[in-house]
């Protein structure tokens, strides 16, 4: 039976900078990855019923840490947004590794959540990071955010065309979603959810 959280009670309770500040590995984890401007921070927080625990700037690049949010024994990571950030190429390099670092060690990683922007077609930096997910086997759906920026009517059919751009397997889910409105939510929490059985 999947566990049921109450995302209300959600704390930060670490920040780190390398792999070697990262908290020893045990509990499970949530991992949430997507570019810069995907709206990452403000689907974590209207996750969390919050309005700024997840730092949400209004320039790309906020996160430069992986950062750890406590919900009952559930880890939810907060990894750094990728592309477009105007940060130095030392910076950029330093972000890569670190969530490298991060994903290939062993850690109790039970989901992965990748965001990616429900308007475009497929970016070839999220087809990287689909493709390292698959390579890698770990178990991930894929979050299309800012569906309220979409009429309705295509939302549902530019979510299919995405996930056969990407070449999705069948056992990975998709959710539509909106940090806006709230719409997708409680399905990604079911999936969330469910990767804790």
């Amino acid at each position: 039976m999947a566990k049921k959280l109450n995302y209300n009670l959600a704390q930060f309770t670490w920040s780190a900078g390398t792999a070697a500040q990262l908290p020893k590995p045990g509990r499970p984890e949530i991992a949430f990855v997507g570019r810069s401007n995907v709206g990452k921070s403000s689907i974590m927080n209207k996750l969390f019923n919050r309005k700024n625990l997840v730092k949400v700037s209004a320039k790309p690049g906020k996160t430069i840490n992986i950062n750890f949010f406590d919900v009952q024994g559930v880890d939810f990571v907060d990894l750094p947004g990728y592309g477009y950030a105007r940060v130095s190429g030392a910076e950029q390099e330093r972000w890569v590794k670190l969530m490298a670092d991060y994903f290939e060690m062993e850690r109790n990683l039970r989901l992965v959540v990748a965001l990616v922007d429900i308007r475009h077609d497929m970016q070839p930096l999220d087809e990287n990071m689909v493709d390292y997910l698959l390579k890698l086997e770990h178990p991930f759906c894929i979050a299309f955010t800012k569906a309220d920026k979409l009429a309705k009517s295509k939302q549902a059919a530019q979510a299919k065309a995405l996930a056969r751009q990407f070449t999705l397997p069948s056992n990975v889910p998709y959710v539509i979603t909106s940090a806006a409105n709230g719409s997708g939510m409680d399905e990604l929490k079911g999936i969330i959810e469910a990767s804790l059985k």
